[in-house]
């Protein structure tokens, strides 16, 4: 096999595994765990961020009492442009990979180049695991009674948690690490 048709085979290959990982990246469960703090009573601030989730779609799912816990869900949906960028992704791979078999296996003809109506098999995969049912879990960390300052410990998908820092941080005076905003990931 001469040098380029290998080198050819390499690069071809490496596109698929890029593309697996990416499909991965792409619905991998972010899940984070950041604690904020408030100087205003606790019920104020569950109660701000109770209104501004159900006011984002999310479910509320009660809670538990003695741990002082309130849950929510809601359904996150798969993005439209990044499911047709991977089915143009996997086609363009997948026709790739065919040529590079034609080129490889002459006697095949032309039906390596098939290989490209696979592509949107990658858009499929991506929707199927992308669309999945999430959760929000708020836990007070100091006791319900006080009526000044509250800490509470925030469990949720990354991105939630970002636009709630940037939402609430001024009407509910909150304050975490900050290491969410300033996280290159």
């Amino acid at each position: 096999m001469p040098s380029f048709q290998t080198s050819t085979l390499l690069l071809t290959a490496l596109l698929a595994i890029g593309l697996v990982f990416f499909l991965r990246a792409a619905s991998k469960d972010r899940t984070t765990v950041v604690d904020v703090a408030s100087p205003r009573p606790p019920l104020e601030v569950l109660e701000g961020l109770s209104a501004w989730l159900v006011q984002r779609g999310w479910a509320p799912q009660g809670g538990d009492a003695d741990r002082q816990v309130l849950r929510f869900q809601g359904r996150v949906a798969a993005s439209p442009p990044l499911s047709v960028l991977l089915s143009f992704l996997g086609s363009i791979g997948a026709g790739s990979l065919g040529l590079v078999i034609r080129e490889l296996q002459p006697s095949l003809g032309w039906w390596p180049l098939l290989l490209a109506l696979l592509g949107p098999l990658a858009g499929v995969i991506y929707r199927q695991r992308a669309d999945r049912i999430e959760a929000v879990e708020i836990r007070l960390m100091n006791e319900v009674d006080q009526t000044q300052g509250s800490t509470i410990r925030l469990r949720a998908h990354r991105d939630e948690l970002i636009a709630l820092e940037l939402e609430l941080a001024g009407p509910l005076d909150l304050a975490s690490d900050g290491s969410l905003l300033s996280s290159p990931i």
